[in-house]
């Protein structure tokens, strides 16, 4: 489980990053990068990181799912996940 702040330190950097997209989006389309610069640097949305959803682990995220590898397994494995099944040849 990785910290609560770094997993709330993600969701706050989620708020800016929507608070300023319009914004963003209007500079941009002047190629105003000077005012570009002058927000926050947390308004830019790379700087958003996936974490899983179950344990909040950055590492080995699969998008599709929002989740870990290692959440991923140990809920494919029970069945959880629906269409997934495991591979044999």
């Amino acid at each position: 489980m990785a910290k609560k702040s770094w997993i709330e330190r993600n969701k706050r950097k989620q708020k800016t990053v929507e608070k300023y997209a319009a914004i963003r989006a209007a500079l941009k389309a002047n190629r105003d990068y000077e005012g570009l610069a002058q927000l926050p640097r947390d308004a830019s949305p790379t700087r958003l990181i996936n974490r899983c959803q179950q344990s909040g682990r950055r590492r080995g995220f699969i998008r599709r799912f929002r989740l870990s590898r290692i959440a991923f397994r140990e809920l494919a494995s029970q069945g959880m996940i629906p269409g997934v099944t495991k591979s044999s040849w």
